[in-house]
């Protein structure tokens, strides 16, 4: 029985050992990873973030008339340069009856009291003649006489321009006659002819005649999430890209950033507007919409490395990198990081352009081959 017990145990020992030199035999025969390694490269390095919007005027400035009426004539159309003065439309007045019948009624007063003192100043004349009276009192009955007829003139003109917009000796300054208030682009003419247009007044803002704009002066509007706004300010410059025009970049400087943002779609959006400057004869539309890359930072010919091979120490968090220095042998470089991108980052210091950076996931010789 002794003897039964014992061999269990000797095989039982021999099973043991024989596995543990097994495994170790195994681990002994395994391939060791092997690192490659990434050399450092001289880039251009632009941290950015991006705006969408349109590529909107400067200054665009709304024609309304100040009468009320139908249009008669159009003379301009989108596209079309204009000077300060060029008439753009004519307009046509349709009369109040209200104000039509008391312009009518004004001419009967007015006659009625013109043909009055035409009688008075008969009179006086002819008394003047008989010596009944003094020069004074002629020459009073004279001015009184000379009003009449210029309030008489005047009811006819005013009666003029409630029926027609206009009167004689005003062809010029007639407010039927729209004319542009600055020299620019036709940008819109939102009305044709027969269509019925409001004066524009203290209480109604009048129909829109024309839209005029200098194109060379264009800015863009965009909006910016909030999580991006704290990142930018006021004088930033600006890469414009617009969908409809390829290959073209456009330079621009943010001048504003809205201090208050409005809730679109459940995100807060702040307005930004940035001023482009344009350097050639590149005709851009207004309404077109575009993307603006707002320059955070650049550094032109750094050093850098992805930022893949850069790892941060567990207890100081700064960042380091292992650089070859044998045959699969590394040692740890703690380094001086700048700007990023997200892909390269710039290497201030700790490195030098013959350095060679270990890149963290290894590979075995069987997955090489």
């Amino acid at each position: 029985m002794k003897k039964s017990v014992t061999i269990i145990i000797l095989l039982v020992i021999i099973i043991a050992f024989g596995g543990s030199m097994y495994y170790l035999y195994q681990k002994n025969s395994e391939d060791p990873v092997i690192y490659e390694t990434e050399e450092l490269a001289t880039k251009t390095i632009v941290k950015k973030t991006v705006a969408t919007g349109s590529i909107l005027p400067l200054e665009e400035v709304l024609i309304k008339p100040n009468i009320s009426g139908v249009i008669d004539e159009v003379y301009v159309e989108g596209g079309d340069y204009v000077k300060s003065g060029d008439l753009l439309a004519k307009i046509k007045v349709v009369p109040n009856l209200n104000a039509l019948n008391d312009a009518r009624n004004a001419i009967d007063d007015a006659r009625i009291n013109l043909d009055d003192q035409k009688r008075n100043y008969e009179r006086q004349l002819s008394i003047f003649n008989k010596g009944v009276i003094s020069q004074a009192d002629l020459d009073r009955a004279q001015v009184t006489y000379d009003q009449a007829k210029q309030a008489y003139r005047a009811a006819n003109k005013r009666f003029d321009i409630v029926n027609t917009g206009t009167t004689s000796g005003f062809k010029n300054a007639a407010n039927t006659l729209i004319r542009a208030t600055v020299s620019g682009m036709v940008l819109d003419v939102p009305v044709e002819v027969g269509n019925q247009v409001i004066e524009s007044n203290n209480f109604n803002e009048g129909t829109t005649i024309a839209a005029i704009a200098d194109v060379e002066k264009m800015i863009f509007e965009g909006k910016v999430d909030e999580s991006e706004v704290g990142k930018i300010a006021e004088n930033l410059p600006l890469e414009i890209t617009v969908g409809a025009i390829e290959d073209k970049v456009f330079d621009a400087v943010l001048d504003y950033i809205a201090p208050k943002g409005k809730e679109e779609n459940g995100a807060i959006q702040f307005e930004i507007k940035g001023t482009l400057k344009k350097k050639d004869t590149t005709f851009i539309r207004a309404g077109l919409s575009a993307n603006a890359s707002i320059i955070l930072a650049k550094v032109d010919s750094v050093l850098a490395i992805k930022e893949a091979l850069v790892q941060f120490d567990d207890d100081t968090k700064k960042p380091y990198v292992e650089i070859q220095t044998g045959e699969q042998q590394f040692e740890r470089k703690d380094i001086e990081l700048g700007v990023s991108d997200g892909i390269f980052v710039e290497v201030k210091s700790g490195l030098a352009k013959s350095d060679k950076i270990k890149i963290w996931n290894g590979t075995s010789p069987e997955e090489e081959g």
